[in-house]
C-alpha cells in the first residue's frame, strides 16, 4: 500500500541467506522522499527529476519514459510520480504519440519501489503531516492513470519489479517479462499492506483471487516467467537478449490507424512461451484450498500446518516457505491484507459497481494507507529491516490472534470530512 514508500520492502527478502545483501541493497538506495517532496520546484531537484525520468518522443510516434536511477535500482519518489504522469497526460492528448513505451537504464531493475525513510521520519514528528496523503495521492492517480491509458503502454519488466514497480507496470496493456524479472510484494514485512491496485491483480487471478491473494500475503517472490504469466503480471515473455531487438523495431515501425494491433504484432514477434511449466499451476489445488478469499489468518495458518505434513515433498515445500513468508509480516497487515483481498474478490465477481474496477479499488486503498502508515507497526517495520537492520520488529500486535478485527474493519470506512477521498 505504501508504494511511495516502497523500495525497501520491495527489496524485503524470504530467506536468512538473502538478507545481509538485501539491506545493503536498501541502504545503498534510500533516498530523501521527504526532502525532495519539500523542494520539488528548486532547481536542483527539478533538474534530479529531469535525470531520473527521461521522457523522449520518436519520429514515428514512439514515446519512451526511460527510469535512469540505477544506484537506487530506480526507486521512485514524488517528484518522478509528478513527472512521469506529466508525460502521460502530455502525450495522452499528443496526435503525434502512438503508443507508449516504458523502460530503464538498469540491468539490474526496471522499478524496485520507492524510499519510505523520510516518509517515517515525518510521520513519527507529525502523524497529520501533509506528506502523506500528496505522496499517495500521486502515485495512486499515476497509477489509475496507466491502467486507463488511452494509447499502447508497454512496460519492459526486466529485473527487479516490486511494490510501485508493479504499479508502473502491472495494470498497463503490454506487460513483458524476462527471466530476469523478479516479482514481489512484500509490503507486510515493513507493517504495511500490499497497495498499488494488487488487490485488484489478485481478484483477477486464478482460483477465483487465491493465487494473488497467496502472493500478497506471504510475499513470494516470483522469478519463473510463466508463473508471472499464469498470475496475470505478465502478458507477453521476451527473453532478455531480445529486448533491444524489440526496442528497435517498435522505433522503425510505421504505425498504422490502428497503432493498438501494430504492437501487438510487434510484441509477438518477439515473444515466445517460457521453458518450464508454472508452479503455480501446479500448486492450484492447495492454494485455492488454503487461501480462499474468506479464510482467517489463523486458519490459513492452521492449514498450511497440515500441509507442511505432505508426503508430497513439493507441497510440504510450499507450505513450509508460505509459513515462513506469513511469519515475516505484521500480525495486523496479516489480517488487514486478508480483509482487502476477500472484499476486493468478492466485488470482482458479483461485477460491483466500486470494487470490480480498479478506479474504486484505489479509493479503498487511499483510506487503508492514510491510515496505516501511522500505525506503530510501520514505523518499527522501517527501523527493524532499515535503521536499526536486526530484523527483528516487535509488531503491536504481536499476535494474529490478538488483532482487533473491528480495528481492521475502520480502516475501510469513508475518511473523514476534513480529509478528502483519491480523485480519480
Amino acid at each position: 500500500m505504501l508504494k511511495l514508500l516502497d523500495i525497501p520492502r520491495f527489496l524485503i527478502t524470504r530467506s536468512s541467506s538473502t538478507i545481509t545483501t538485501t539491506t545493503s541493497l536498501l541502504s545503498t538506495c534510500h533516498v530523501s522522499l521527504f526532502h525532495s517532496s519539500l523542494c520539488y520546484q528548486s532547481f536542483s531537484t527539478m533538474a534530479a527529476v529531469d535525470e531520473f525520468v527521461k521522457g523522449t518522443v520518436h519520429p514515428n510516434g514512439v514515446a519512451v519514459i526511460t527510469l535512469d536511477r540505477p544506484k537506487a535500482l530506480n526507486a521512485m519518489n514524488l517528484d518522478m510520480d509528478i513527472k512521469y504522469k506529466s508525460f502521460l497526460d502530455q502525450w495522452e492528448e499528443d496526435p503525434r504519440v502512438k503508443c507508449v513505451l516504458v523502460d530503464s537504464s538498469s540491468s539490474r531493475a526496471f522499478c524496485a519501489g520507492m524510499d519510505i525513510k523520510g516518509v517515517v521520519a515525518e510521520i513519527q514528528k507529525d502523524k497529520s503531516t501533509p506528506l502523506v496523503p500528496k505522496v499517495f495521492s500521486a502515485e495512486y492517480t499515476l497509477i489509475c492513470k496507466i491502467a486507463e491509458y488511452k494509447k499502447p503502454y508497454i512496460s519492459l519488466m526486466d529485473g527487479i519489479t516490486m511494490g510501485f514497480g508493479i504499479g508502473l507496470s502491472g495494470h498497463g496493456r503490454y506487460r513483458i517479462v524476462t527471466e530476469k524479472t523478479l516479482l514481489a510484494m512484500p509490503e507486510n514485512g515493513i507493517g504495511l499492506f500490499p497497495d498499488v491496485g494488487f488487490s485488484h491483480i489478485a481478484a483477477n487471478s486464478p482460483g477465483e483471487g487465491s493465487v494473488g491473494a497467496y502472493l500478497g500475503m506471504t510475499g513470494k517472490r516470483i522469478s519463473n516467467p510463466a508463473d508471472a504469466l499464469y498470475v496475470g503480471l505478465g502478458t507477453h515473455y521476451v527473453p532478455s537478449g531480445n529486448l533491444g531487438s524489440l526496442k528497435e523495431t517498435l522505433l522503425a515501425s510505421t504505425f498504422s490507424k490502428d497503432p493498438n494491433q501494430d504492437v501487438a504484432e510487434v510484441v509477438s514477434k518477439y515473444s515466445t512461451q517460457p521453458e518450464t511449466e508454472p508452479q503455480l499451476k501446479l500448486l492450484l489445488p492447495h492454494i485455492a484450498s488454503t487461501f480462499e478469499p474468506n479464510k482467517s489468518i489463523s486458519k490459513i495458518v492452521e492449514d498450511l500446518k497440515r500441509n507442511q505434513d505432505s508426503s508430497d515433498a513439493t507441497v510440504a515445500g510450499w507450505a513450509k516457505e508460505a509459513l515462513e513468508g506469513l511469519g515475516k509480516g505484521a500480525p495486523f497487515s496479516l489480517c488487514l491484507t486478508q480483509q482487502l483481498f476477500a472484499k476486493v474478490a468478492s466485488g470482482f465477481r458479483s461485477n460491483d459497481s466500486n470494487l470490480s474496477k480498479l478506479n474504486g479499488v484505489m479509493k479503498l486503498e487511499y483510506r487503508i494507507a492514510l491510515r496505516s502508515s501511522i500505525r506503530d507497526d510501520f514505523a518499527e517495520g522501517v527501523r527493524a529491516v532499515l535503521v536499526d537492520k536486526d530484523q527483528n520488529p516487535k509488531w503491536n500486535p504481536s499476535k494474529v490472534e490478538e488483532v482487533d478485527i473491528k480495528e481492521v474493519e475502520t480502516l475501510f470506512e469513508p475518511l473523514e470530512p476534513r480529509a478528502e477521498e483519491l480523485k480519480v
